[in-house]
């Protein structure tokens, strides 16, 4: 229980959430969500499955039975990938309004493409 306290602490870290964030995507109460995170329980089957799609991993790296991808959480750009490393630190209002930006400057890249195509 210890492993999977542990891989899903890091996982969720290296993704930019917070345990707020990922229990509300989870929608499960943060209190619960902390408990998995300290190993003071586990989730259900259903529930892992959707942790780890909403994590981008296998099930088994959450549970310990297979190694995490290092190159699934690499950022190329070495100055957004330092940057990416902080984003766990900002508010939920400030990740929010930063998903916002990103959706929007990658939606604006999207639309040049079509139109130059």
């Amino acid at each position: 229980m210890e492993e999977f306290a542990q891989r899903l602490r890091e996982t969720r870290s290296a993704r930019g959430l917070t345990q707020a964030r990922l229990a509300e995507l989870l929608e499960v109460s943060p209190r619960v969500y902390n408990r998995w995170e300290r190993g003071a329980a586990v989730p259900r089957l259903d529930t892992l499955v959707k942790v780890a799609e909403i994590l981008e991993v296998s099930p088994d790296v959450l549970v310990g039975r297979k190694e995490p991808d290092d190159d699934v959480l690499k950022i190329r750009n070495p100055e957004l990938h330092s940057l990416y490393k902080e984003i766990d630190r900002l508010s939920d209002e400030d990740q929010q309004a930063l998903v916002v930006l990103i959706d929007s400057l990658v939606k604006r890249s999207e639309f040049h493409r079509i139109m130059a195509g």
